[in-house]
């Protein structure tokens, strides 16, 4: 379902370290993240990992929001969520898995197959 203010959001994981694969990251989003997303009502749309391009080493996704405020609303309860928190925190017990998270706002145009 589409709604007239829908905005997405694209985010892209950069791993922590070069070397490691993407395993842990995408177990921790598969097996974990996004079940407790769905919890909040935050839908992904996709997720992609580089096959070509600038690092293979990230996680790119899309998530659908309703507005501004449903994003505000929605993932300050995921990033509380204890739930999350014990994931997030049990699965970098070894050191963090990502290092940094590019975050953009999109808002589709009149001719994009997401309006």
């Amino acid at each position: 379902m589409f709604f007239k203010e829908i905005i997405n959001a694209l985010r892209t994981s950069r791993l922590h370290r070069i070397a490691w694969d993407n395993a842990d990251l995408l177990a921790r989003f598969k097996d974990h993240t996004v079940a407790i997303w769905q919890k909040h009502g935050i839908v992904p749309i996709g997720f992609w990992t580089t096959l070509i391009g600038r690092s293979t080493s990230e996680l790119t996704y899309i998530l659908l929001w309703n507005s501004l405020a449903d994003r505000e609303i929605k993932w300050a309860a995921f990033e509380s969520d204890q739930e999350w928190l014990h994931v997030r925190d049990e699965s970098e017990k070894d050191g963090p898995i990502v290092v940094s998270i590019r975050n953009q706002i999109l808002s589709p145009t009149s001719f994009s197959a997401l309006t």
